[in-house]
């Protein structure tokens, strides 16, 4: 990592439930509708609502007295330019997994999840983002896990997280990838509907200053309401 968040220069908007999320409904109804679908259909079940599991690794501890809060709901970017401090930093290797029931993410038209990072580009140029990369994998069980490839050392870094910049900040509207910034993922590329878990695993084979992913927040795209 480089010198830590404090030293960096550093919008999520909702496509509609695919299940029909916000629909009226009395509290004796089923389980799957009325309350559950009003729940899943509110901006705060579009993120990260639990932190699973995590492993921290060595080095940069930047975040971790605000754990899990700091990694929970929406991101705070700083922009193309310049880093949030809204994140807690993994450590080299570190790894951590989010849940966000009642929803879950569903393979719908284009990007499905968003991981948001604090990268940033250098002197505002897009080829030369200042890059703290992880491997991303999803599960709907949490104990399958398939995960997006991530071996490049040098931009592009193709389905790494962690090489976007975020411009989302708080509670945006409407979510649209590139408006929100941050690293989407579609779920097409790995050949799963569904998943409820998204796992970060910091790429313990880079080091030095870009070497410690630094997590923001994961939020939905296409969300499934229970």
């Amino acid at each position: 990592m480089h010198s830590g968040p404090t030293g960096r220069l550093r919008a999520l908007a909702f496509l509609p439930c695919l299940l029909g999320c916000g629909s009226a409904a009395e509290p004796d109804e089923a389980p799957g509708t009325g309350a559950d679908e009003l729940a899943c259909g509110a901006p705060a079940a579009r993120y990260a609502s639990e932190v699973v599991a995590v492993q921290y690794g060595p080095g940069q501890a930047f975040g971790r007295d605000r754990m899990p809060a700091v990694v929970l709901g929406p991101p705070h970017g700083a922009g193309c330019c310049a880093g949030s401090l809204d994140v807690v930093s993994l450590g080299n290797g570190g790894a951590i997994t989010v849940g966000f029931g009642p929803s879950a993410i569903a393979d719908g038209p284009g990007p499905d999840f968003i991981v948001f990072e604090n990268a940033f580009y250098v002197g505002g140029d897009p080829d030369a983002p200042f890059a703290e990369l992880a491997t991303v994998e999803v599960s709907a069980d949490g104990t399958t896990w398939t995960a997006f490839p991530c071996t490049a050392t040098a931009p592009p870094y193709g389905t790494c997280a962690g090489w976007h910049p975020v411009y989302q900040d708080g509670d945006g509207s409407p979510l649209e990838p590139e408006a929100a910034g941050g690293d989407a993922f579609d779920l097409a590329t790995v050949g799963l509907p569904l998943v409820r878990y998204v796992r970060m695993t910091d790429r313990a084979d880079l080091d030095g200053p870009q070497g410690v992913f630094d997590l923001d927040a994961v939020g939905i795209v296409n969300p499934v309401c229970p």
